[in-house]
C-alpha cells in the first residue's frame, strides 16, 4: 500500500507524532512534490504518489528515537503497517545523505542498504536536507553541519548534483526560490 494523505495522518496519529514532526514532514512533502514535478517534466521516471507519502512519513521513526536510527526504525514501523517497499525505502534511506553499509554496521543498524538508490529516494533525502524544521535554508548550512558532525560531505554534494541534473537546474536555487 502507498498511503494517501488520510492514511498518512492516521499513521502519524497512531504513533504519536508531534506537531514539529508533522510540520517538518509536510514541508518536506511540499518541496519533494515540486522537485518530482520538475524531474517528471524532464522525462525522468518518478512516482509522485510514493514520494509524497515517503516525504510525509520520513520522520515517523522520530516518535521512537531521535538518533540516526529513526530512518530504519520508521521503515520497520511502516512495514508492519503494510506500507509498500517503495515508500519504506524512502524512509529508510533519507538519513544524512545516506549511510554506507560500513557506517550502518558501526551504528548497529540491521543489515541493509541505507544510501538512496532511486530518484524518488534522492529527492526526499535532498528536500529533507534543505530544511531546518519547516523553513528552507541554503545548502551550505547543511554542508557545514555535515562537516561539524564528520559526515560524508562528498556524498551530500553528489546528492545535490544528482537531483539538480534530474530537475534540469540548480536544485538549491529552485527550492529557495519556491519557499
Amino acid at each position: 500500500m502507498i498511503p494517501d494523505e488520510k492514511q498518512v495522518a492516521s499513521l502519524h496519529k497512531k504513533y504519536g507524532s508531534t506537531k514539529r514532526i508533522l510540520t517538518h514532514c509536510k514541508a518536506c512533502a511540499w518541496l519533494s512534490r515540486m522537485l518530482v514535478q520538475r524531474a517528471g517534466a524532464r522525462g525522468n521516471p518518478v512516482n509522485e504518489r510514493a514520494v509524497v507519502a515517503g516525504a510525509l512519513l520520513h520522520d515517523i521513526g522520530r516518535t521512537q528515537t531521535q538518533d540516526a536510527g529513526h530512518g530504519h526504525v520508521g521503515a520497520a514501523m511502516l512495514e508492519r503497517e503494510g506500507v509498500d517497499s517503495v515508500v519504506t525505502n524512502i524512509v529508510r534511506r533519507h538519513v544524512g545523505a545516506g549511510i554506507s553499509r560500513e557506517e550502518a554496521a558501526k551504528l548497529g543498524f540491521p543489515e541493509g542498504e541505507y544510501v538512496p538508490q532511486t530518484l524518488d529516494e534522492k529527492i526526499v533525502c535532498f528536500a529533507d536536507k534543505m530544511l531546518d524544521g519547516e523553513k528552507a535554508r541554503p545548502f551550505e548550512e547543511e554542508v557545514k553541519r555535515f562537516v561539524r558532525k564528520g559526515h560524508d560531505v562528498e556524498r551530500l554534494k553528489r546528492l545535490k548534483e544528482e537531483v539538480s541534473q534530474a530537475v534540469g537546474e540548480d536544485a538549491e536555487k529552485l527550492v529557495l526560490s519556491s519557499s
